[in-house]
This record gives C-alpha cells, structure tokens and sequence, in this order.
C-alpha cells in the first residue's frame, strides 16, 4: 500500500482548464488588517486617538509655576491663620495641643533628613527609640509644666500625688530604660550611623523639643506672652521681604544672600509699630494677660486675676523740659508693657531671624530646599517654625527675668506642707489657718469644733 506523498501542490483545476486566475478570497483578519494599514483612514484616525491619549500636557512656564505656588501658599495660610485665632479664641488647651503637634511634626523633618533608609531597615530599633527619647522627653518637660502651675490640684490628689512628687525620678528612670536599650541594639558595622543618630536625635530635642517647653510655658503664664512674640516673628518676616525687595541694596549674610541690611532695618521698625498696636488692644481683655488658673477657659468665659502691673497705665513726667514749640507733652501716661513690648520686638528682628540663618546652614548642608512638604506652598513644618522656637525661648526667659512677680503661691505653699512637714505638722496648720479664718469671719466656728474633735481623737 502506498503512502501519500506529503508537500505534493495541485494545480487548480479551473486555472488548468480556461486559463483564468482566480479571485483571491479576502478573510475578516485580512480586512481589518488592511483596512489598519498606515495611511489608511481608519489606521490613522485610530493613531490620532492614541497619540491624543498618551500624549502628555505641555510643561507649565515659570510663570505658572510660580502663579501656582502663590495661589496654594495663600489659600493655606489664610487656612492656616483662621485655625489659629479660632484656636486661640477657643481656649488654651486647644493652642497647647497645636504647639504639641507643631513640635512632634518638626521633630519628624528633622530626624528624616539625617536618616539612611537602607540602614535604618536592617536595625529595626533606630527609628523606635528616637520616638522613645522624644516620648520621655516631652514627658518630663511637659510634666514639669503642669506640676508647676497645678500644684494646687495635683498635690492633693490621692492618685496623681505620687506622680506629681517623684516626676523628676520617673522621668530620668525612662530616659536611662531607653539609654539602656542604646547600648544594648548597637551592631558591629553600624557604630557611626547607630551614634551618628543618637546624637542626632538629642540635638532635635534640645532644639525643638526644649524649645517648645518654654513656649508652652508662655501659655501658661498668659496667651498675651504667647501670641505677642508669635506674631512679632510674622510681622517681621512680613515687612523684611517688603523692605527688601522695595530698598534693599546690600547684603546681610552670606548664608541668606536674598537677606538686607534695608529689609532688616525696615522690618524692625514696623515690628515695634506692630507690637505696640497689639498691646494696647490685647491689655484690655484680662482672657489675654491673666495666667491660667482653668484649661477649660475660653475667650468668652473669660478670666479672672488680678492684672501685672505692667498692664496697668503709669504716669511719667520727662527728665528734661519741652520747648512749647514741640508738640510732645512733659507728662504723659503709658502702660509699662509697652516699653518691654520694644525690647522685644527688637529681639524679633534682631536675634529671631538668626533662627532662619542656623535652619539654612542646616539645609544647605544636607542639600535639601525644604525639611518637608507638611504645608502645601509652604515646604515643612520647621521651615515656617524655625525662628517661632527661638523667639519663644527669649520671651520666657526675659518674662521670668523682667516682668514675672515672684511671689508665693497656693500651689508653692501646699508643696511645702506636703514635701516639708510630717502628718500631725499639717494638722498644725490646717488648725492655725481655720482658727484665722473663724477670726476673719470667714467660716463658721463649727468648722473650727468639728476640726479640734477630729484632732482630739486622734
């Protein structure tokens, strides 16, 4: 039996018989591949919506971009001021909250820009125990705060007393738990980075952290102290800018080239024009000048104290004589905050700004334009902070320096009953304090009884 031959071609028989050729049959496939091949209509309405589909916008000029950038850097800080009077407004508590995220966020940038993200993930430790130093840290300082203005509460608190009198001992125990636990994560090859990072992280919380302490300490003592140097630090930055690109001629600082002597003059003249309009209005409203003595205070519950002297008009009478041809009156009244609000308007302009200096040298040496890009138009958050954490710290130590009335207080004499006598030695003077306040007909003298009953049974 044969086999049939394979790759054998037949002529078609219809060609072979009349010599004609037959008409090619044309698929489905073949049309429509035809039909997409270049230059026909339908392959080329088909490359147009493609190309229209990928192809990418034209690149925005300079003059969008920088149109762009000031329309999101407006929106955000006219966001970001409207958040801040109605914070201030609400109460304090509500601006402490701020100052804290302000701080935390900060010390986030801050640590970012040193980190080496291919070390960091194979020791697994490094980025816990910068918040764990951060954690303890703003433990002890902010605890070191509330003690201070709320002995009087906390003192006599059966659960929070051995918190408040053993706070110190507490804290440095946390710190020496996370020192500990340095030591003990530290890996043969990573020394330098493992060091590099500890020492790193400290210096943010000098920086940051410690500074945000005095300034929640300013809260503390009233949102005058607060608000004032916050808003002499923008006012100069304000009137600097428009000094400087009005008349500004030569430069500061090489480390700030776009910085002028002009902008820096100019800027400290309209500061203490600011500081002493804001004074003058906010030394009316005792909800601005009075320490907190109740967190859940706000403006329009107001508070109650009895105001600094400072804030009080005084009467002074020129040195010297007036010819009558100058209109300056011999005697004239003025509060005396407002000449305090002078030399602090000059540190605003004179030593805040150096804040700015030192944050870029920083970036500089990193190479880095912003610490982040926390606020929209703004970059991050230590780069609008950065001279608010210095001003901060010289109005609280000029304060407690200058104008502060160091006197004792409920808080400090409780401390000392508590701290300082013996049991029966509090009886003593919770019985001396009742028996003058029988005298004084203040209380009743069943008080006085009921208490020498107690006593007696003892």
């Amino acid at each position: 039996m044969t086999r049939p031959r394979k790759d054998v071609k037949f002529a078609h028989r219809s060609s072979a018989g009349n010599g004609r050729a037959r008409r090619p049959s044309t698929s489905m496939s073949e049309i429509s591949e035809n039909a997409s091949e270049p230059g026909s209509p339908t392959r080329n309405a088909a490359l147009d919506k493609s190309e229209s589909a990928v192809a990418e916008p034209p690149p925005q000029t300079e003059y969008e971009k920088k149109k762009q950038n000031f329309i999101t850097r407006t929106i955000w800080s006219l966001a970001m001021i409207a958040f801040f009077f109605w914070c201030m407004f609400a109460g304090h508590i509500y601006i402490i909250i701020v100052v804290t995220a302000v701080q935390i966020i900060s010390f986030k940038e801050v640590i970012a820009i040193s980190n080496v993200p291919s070390r960091a993930r194979s020791l697994r430790f490094t980025k816990s125990l910068n918040w764990y130093f951060l954690g303890s840290t703003m433990y002890f300082l902010y605890g070191e705060s509330v003690i201070y203005y709320f002995k009087h509460i906390l003192l006599v608190d059966r659960i929070l007393l051995p918190l408040a009198t053993h706070h110190r001992f507490i804290s440095f125990m946390l710190y020496l738990i996370g020192f500990i636990f340095f030591v003990s994560s530290l890996q043969k090859g990573h020394y330098r980075f493992q060091f590099t990072q500890f020492a790193w992280s400290h210096m943010a919380l000098f920086l940051i952290v410690g500074q945000a302490h005095f300034v929640i300490n300013n809260i503390f003592e009233g949102m005058f102290w607060f608000f004032l140097p916050v808003a002499m630090v923008i006012t100069n930055d304000i009137f600097a800018y428009l000094c400087g690109i009005t008349f500004g001629r030569t430069p500061l600082i090489k480390i700030s080239p776009k910085k002028t002597w002009e902008g820096f003059l100019g800027a400290w003249f309209f500061t203490v024009i600011f500081g002493c309009a804001v004074t003058s209005l906010m030394a009316q409203y005792k909800y601005f000048i009075c320490p907190v003595n109740d967190l859940g205070a706000n403006l329009w519950s107001g508070l109650e104290c009895k105001p600094n002297p400072v804030f009080i008009p005084h009467t002074y009478t020129l040195p010297f004589p007036v010819p009558a041809s100058i209109p300056i009156p011999a005697v004239f009244s003025i509060r005396p905050i407002q000449f305090h609000v002078f030399v602090l308007a000059t540190f605003a302009s004179l030593i805040a700004p150096f804040g700015g200096f030192f944050a870029s040298g920083l970036k500089r040496t990193f190479k880095i334009k912003d610490f982040g890009q926390s606020i929209p138009g703004h970059g991050g958050m230590t780069d609008r902070m950065d001279c608010q954490f210095i001003m901060g710290s010289i109005a609280f130590m000029y304060y407690t320096s200058f104008i502060a009335i160091h006197k004792t207080s409920v808080g400090g004499v409780i401390e000392a009953a508590i701290t300082g006598l013996t049991l029966e030695e509090q009886l003593q003077v919770v019985q001396i304090l009742s028996k003058h306040l029988v005298n004084q007909e203040i209380v009743s003298p069943k008080i006085l009884e009921s208490l020498n009953g107690i006593l007696r049974k003892r």
